[in-house]
């Protein structure tokens, strides 16, 4: 199979990527301390890299046809991912950024696809959500004992989903796959610590884990949209033939 290498992106995508480096230079220059800010400057500040992205994705190309559905569905996972971002700015908003996030991690999920199964390494991420939410649940009370789990099931099938495309023998094997996968299981850490941070100790630094690992999150998901028309073509032919 023939796909783009990384040195043909940077040199054919990489210019696009640029508003994107530099909006997340000027978040941690800007808020790059502990210090909690619920103004709406800080919420444009902190959305900018994602707005970026969104313009990346569509740039890159966009239309109705099938072979643009993976697409398609990143962006809807990042415009969701956006909105939670401005919601989780301000306390009073939690739970509907988590809701926000809930949706952008089912789209995700739906872009990444339910084949192949590989169901060991379902019943693995299932494994690890159990275990958070059993580390989460005697801190939790009333109705977020069940926002709690319903979100660490759906970001744990969305990365499931993702490491899942990620098939080194195969030859529908690209980088972008793999960025993807890297993409989710840094979403995973960084919700992590701020569900940590949040519902039972102080993590040390848990503003720059979180901020950082998010945005290298939401970087790889977006970047796996590269070669993935010629992934939807390569896939329908294999079915026909």
């Amino acid at each position: 199979m023939t796909n783009l290498s990384p040195k043909t992106v940077v040199k054919s995508v990489g210019p696009f990527l640029v508003p994107f480096f530099k909006t997340v230079a000027i978040f941690f220059v800007l808020f790059g301390d502990d210090s909690r800010d619920e103004s709406i400057f800080f919420c444009i500040v902190k959305c900018l890299p994602i707005i970026s992205l969104m313009g990346f994705v569509i740039v890159h190309g966009m239309n109705q046809t099938e072979y643009y559905r993976y697409s398609r569905r990143i962006l809807i996972g990042l415009v969701f991912s956006c909105l939670g971002d401005a919601f989780l700015v301000w306390p009073d908003y939690f739970e509907v950024g988590i809701f926000m996030f809930a949706i952008a991690q089912f789209s995700y999920a739906r872009a990444f696809g339910w084949r192949p199964r590989k169901i060991l390494h379902g019943l693995g991420f299932a494994a690890v959500g159990a275990l958070v939410y059993m580390f989460l649940a005697p801190a939790l009370e009333g109705i977020m004992l069940y926002i709690v789990a319903a979100y660490i099931t759906l970001i744990c099938t969305m990365a499931w989903r993702a490491v899942a495309r990620v098939e080194f023998y195969n030859d529908l094997w690209t980088w972008t796959k793999l960025c993807g996968c890297i993409g989710s299981i840094l979403f995973v850490i960084s919700d992590l610590t701020i569900a940590v941070n949040k519902f039972r100790f102080p993590v040390p630094c848990q503003h720059q884990i979180v901020m950082l690992t998010y945005y290298a999150a939401q970087l790889g998901i977006s970047l796996s949209v590269i070669d993935s028309p010629i992934d939807e073509l390569l896939e329908k032919t294999l079915k026909v033939s």
